[in-house]
C-alpha cells in the first residue's frame, strides 16, 4: 500500500515536471534575442563627402592672338610674374614695319589736311575781298546808271562801269566756288587722315598680339612651349596655341563633385574640411563660397544642358570650396577630398542609424487590439492605399518590444538625432538587422549585448 502511494506522489511530481517545461518551452519560443543600447545625448553633426581637384579661384590661359613664331619667352614654369610683365614676344618684323609705314601715312595726311585748311582760309579771305569790291562796283554801276539816263555822263563813262561791275560779280563768283572746292579738299584731307589713323590701330592691334603680358600678379603653372616654335590662332572650332597658364595663386579652392541626393542640403558658407592626397595626415579648413546650378553627368563630365542624353544616369553638382589658409606648396590638380558640414546640433539625443525601422499603421494597431472586430461598414471595392508607415525604434520595457514612433533631425555617419519620441537613457533595440526587421510590437525580448554592444560612445 505504501509503495502504491509513493509511485503515485512519482507519478504526480513527474507530470507536473512535464507540465512546467512544456510551459517553460513555449513560452521561450516566443522571446526573441535582441542586442540593445542607450539613447544618449551628443555633439553630432551631418556631413556630406565629395571628391575633386585644387584649383586656383582665377586662372587664365595665355592663348595665341596671331600667328608666329616664338623668339623670347621671358619666364619658364613656376615662375612669379606681376602683371603687365611681359611673358613672350613672337617675330614681328613685318608687323613692325607696317606700323612705322602706317604712322608715315598718318603724318602725311595730318599734313595735307593742314595745307587744305589754309588754303580754305585764303579762298575765305579773298572772297570776302570780292564780295567788298562786288558791292563798291555795284554803286558805282547803279550811281553811273541813273546819270546816264539824265544825260549828265557819256555812254563811255557808263560801259566802263558797267563792265566794272560785271567783271567783279564775276570774280566773286569765281571766289564762292574756290571756297566751296577747298571745302571739299578740307574734308577730303580729314577722310585720308581718318583711315589712315583706323589703319594705324589695325596694324599697331596686330602688333600688340605678338607680346604677351601677365593679365595679374600670379604664377605660371603651365608652359608647354618653346622658342622658335610656331604658334597659331584658333579658327571656329578648332582651338588655338596655348602659350602658357597663369593663376593666381593667392586664393587658392578646391572644386569637388556633390551628389545630387546630397547637393540640396550644401549651402554657402557652410564650414568644410580639405585632405590633399599629396599632402597626407594633414586637414585644411575652408568654407562653400560656390554653389552650381546646372547638375554635371558623372560618367561624361558634361552639363546636361549640354547634354542631348543622360536621362537616369548619375548626376553629381560642383561645389568651390575656398581655403581658408593654403599652404604655400599646393598645385593645382591636385587630388582632394573635402568633408561639408552641413548640419550640427549640440547635446543632442542621439540613436544608432541601425535602430531605426519602419512599421504600417495598419499592422501596429492590431497588434494593440488582437480581438477588434472588422468594421463591417467599410466600403467594399478596390480602394487607393494610403502610405501609412511609421518611422520609430523598439524600446525594452518590462522586457517587452514596445514600437516608439520618433522625429528624427540629423544624419551623422553612425548616430542620428531624435528630435521627439525618446528620453536619455531609454534602452532601445539595436539589432539584430534579422530581428529588427520581423520583431512585433509587444513581443517578448531576451537581451543578449555578450557579442556587440551596439549604441555606446
Amino acid at each position: 500500500m505504501k509503495a502504491k502511494k509513493i509511485a503515485i506522489i512519482l507519478g504526480v511530481v513527474i507530470l507536473l515536471g512535464a507540465i512546467v517545461g512544456f510551459t517553460v518551452n513555449q513560452s521561450q519560443k516566443n522571446v526573441v534575442t535582441v542586442q540593445t543600447g542607450k539613447v544618449y545625448k551628443q555633439d553630432i553633426s551631418s556631413v556630406v563627402t565629395a571628391s575633386g581637384q585644387i584649383k586656383p579661384k582665377t586662372i587664365v590661359n595665355v592663348g595665341a592672338n596671331a600667328m608666329g613664331q616664338i623668339t623670347h619667352l621671358y619666364v619658364k614654369e613656376g615662375d612669379k610674374v606681376k602683371k603687365n610683365q611681359v611673358l613672350a614676344q613672337l617675330e614681328n618684323v613685318q608687323s613692325a614695319a607696317d606700323v612705322a609705314m602706317t604712322r608715315a601715312t598718318v603724318s602725311s595726311s595730318q599734313t595735307d589736311a593742314v595745307a587744305a585748311e589754309a588754303a580754305l582760309n585764303t579762298a575765305q579771305a579773298q572772297l570776302k575781298s570780292s564780295t567788298a569790291d562786288l558791292a563798291r562796283a555795284k554803286l558805282d554801276y547803279d550811281r553811273a546808271e541813273s546819270l546816264y539816263k539824265d544825260k549828265l555822263i557819256s555812254k563811255a563813262d557808263y560801259d566802263t562801269k558797267k563792265a566794272a561791275y560785271e567783271v567783279a560779280d564775276a570774280v566773286h563768283s569765281q571766289d564762292i566756288a574756290r571756297v566751296a572746292q577747298n571745302k571739299a579738299q578740307v574734308d577730303s584731307a580729314e577722310g585720308r587722315v581718318g583711315q589712315a589713323k583706323a589703319q594705324l590701330t589695325r596694324v599697331s592691334d596686330v602688333l600688340s598680339k605678338t607680346t604677351y603680358t601677365a593679365p595679374f600678379d600670379g604664377t605660371v603653372t603651365n608652359l608647354p612651349v618653346h622658342e622658335g616654335e610656331t604658334v597659331v590662332m584658333g579658327i571656329q572650332n578648332s582651338p588655338g596655341s596655348t602659350l602658357m597658364t597663369v593663376a593666381d595663386m593667392s586664393i587658392i579652392t578646391a572644386e569637388v563633385q556633390v551628389d545630387e541626393t546630397d547637393i540640396v542640403n550644401v549651402k554657402l558658407d557652410q564650414p568644410a574640411e580639405i585632405t590633399i592626397d599629396a599632402i597626407p595626415n594633414q586637414t585644411f579648413k575652408g568654407k562653400v563660397s560656390e554653389i552650381g546650378d546646372n547638375a554635371i553627368i558623372r560618367s561624361t563630365g558634361v552639363s546636361t544642358s549640354q547634354s542631348l542624353s543622360g536621362g537616369q544616369e548619375a548626376k553629381d553638382f560642383k561645389v568651390v570650396i575656398t581655403l581658408t589658409e593654403p599652404p604655400p606648396n599646393l598645385r593645382p590638380g591636385l587630388s582632394a577630398t573635402a568633408k561639408i558640414t552641413t548640419g550640427l546640433a549640440h547635446d543632442a539625443v542621439t540613436i544608432p542609424i541601425q535602430a531605426l525601422t519602419m512599421r504600417d499603421k495598419t499592422d501596429l494597431d492590431a497588434q494593440k487590439n488582437p480581438k477588434k472586430p472588422v468594421d463591417k461598414t467599410a466600403p467594399a471595392g478596390p480602394m487607393k492605399k494610403e502610405n501609412t508607415d511609421i518611422q520609430g525604434v523598439f524600446v525594452v520595457k518590462n522586457k517587452k518590444a514596445e514600437f516608439r514612433e520618433v522625429v528624427t533631425g540629423l544624419t551623422g555617419s553612425t548616430e542620428i538625432q531624435v528630435k521627439s519620441g525618446l528620453q536619455p537613457g531609454d534602452e532601445i533595440i539595436t539589432g539584430s538587422y534579422k530581428v529588427l526587421r520581423t520583431l512585433r510590437n509587444g513581443a517578448g525580448v531576451k537581451v543578449d549585448n555578450s557579442v556587440v554592444k551596439l549604441g555606446e560612445s
